[in-house]
């Protein structure tokens, strides 16, 4: 069975930081490619960050240089480092797992709320 649990969420202030884990358990992690998704009260969910199985990476626009997605293999687990949070980057995120690095996830999380709200 596999499950994807996400952590880390919160109530920050703008400017602020928080770090998202997502562990993995069900898969061979290491060949997997891996997603970070949110999606904000009346929008679609939305791409944040990909990280392959190469460890290359991939941010949206709205995210670079502010969001890191980071993979530690032997833990199964992948990250999300936010730092300088807006409040436009309130929403429940989610983190997905696909074999086929051109195509929505297979299997995601059950989500992690974070609020950023002064």
């Amino acid at each position: 069975q596999v499950q994807l649990v996400e952590s880390g969420g919160g109530l920050v202030q703008p400017g602020g930081s928080l770090r998202l884990s997502c562990a993995a358990s069900g898969i061979t992690f290491s060949i997997y490619h891996m997603a970070w998704y949110r999606q904000a009260p009346g929008k679609q969910r939305e791409l944040v960050a990909r990280i392959f199985s190469s460890s290359s990476t991939r941010y949206a626009d709205s995210v670079k240089g502010r969001f890191t997605i980071s993979r530690d293999n032997p833990k199964n687990t992948v990250y999300l480092q936010m730092n300088s949070l807006k409040p436009d980057d309130t929403a429940v995120y989610y983190c997905g797992a696909t074999r086929n690095s051109g195509s929505s996830p297979s299997y995601w999380g059950q989500g992690t709320q974070v609020t950023v709200s002064s």
